[in-house]
């Protein structure tokens, strides 16, 4: 039988301190709104400057509570590129996304572009939080639909419980004499058959 070639997610995740960042947003519509509160939910203290022609009332009301958001309203220029770090393009004028993303590469700022997950060289995965816990999910940009029912899903099996689960091992962690190696396999056998692994 031949093998099947199959394609390979080779996102490589990380979790960023969002909030020692610079991020520039471009468009102040529904799809700035989405990624404002995207990143907000998260990342509540992130220095966010959002540049739009215009900005619509929720973009106006989310950014009126978080001083550390700034509205900018005008064309894009280069020059609001300057002392970014992260770039978010979120209009719905492919010309002047395309334009800035070429922007972005000449300057090596990392840049997403709403729905074009070919110009992104990062996405904004569906998020799963409770308490410390944070899970990331991607679906290489091919279906976010899918990702929001995955999260769903582990939004309704992960306990509420699990932050008290989370301090515990913090503490069980902190107590433990040894080397890495050592503690590595104390905590493995504290966790065996945690989440039905026992079963």
């Amino acid at each position: 039988m031949a093998e099947q070639t199959q394609s390979k997610n080779t996102l490589f995740p990380v979790f960023l301190k969002l909030e020692t960042l610079q991020l520039l947003i471009v468009g102040g519509g529904n799809i700035g709104l989405e990624k404002l509160e995207a990143v907000l939910v998260n990342s509540p203290e992130t220095h966010i400057k959002i540049v739009a022609r215009e900005f619509i009332g929720e973009v106006r009301r989310l950014a009126s509570g978080h001083p550390n958001v700034s509205l900018v309203e005008k064309e894009f220029d280069p020059a609001d590129l300057d002392g970014m770090e992260l770039v978010i393009l979120a209009t719905n004028d492919n010309a002047l996304n395309a334009e800035i993303k070429k922007l972005t590469r000449e300057r090596k700022l990392l840049c997403n572009v709403a729905d074009k997950p070919d110009l992104c060289d990062f996405y904004l995965g569906s998020i799963v939080q409770k308490g410390d816990l944070k899970i990331a999910i991607s679906t290489n940009g091919k279906s976010p639909t899918v990702a929001k029912r995955i999260k769903e899903f582990l939004n309704e099996e992960i306990p509420e419980t699990i932050q008290e689960v989370l301090d515990n091992m913090g503490a069980i962690r902190d107590r433990l004499k040894g080397d890495f190696e050592h503690k590595v396999k104390s905590l493995n056998e504290v966790t065996k058959g945690w989440l039905g692994s026992g079963k």
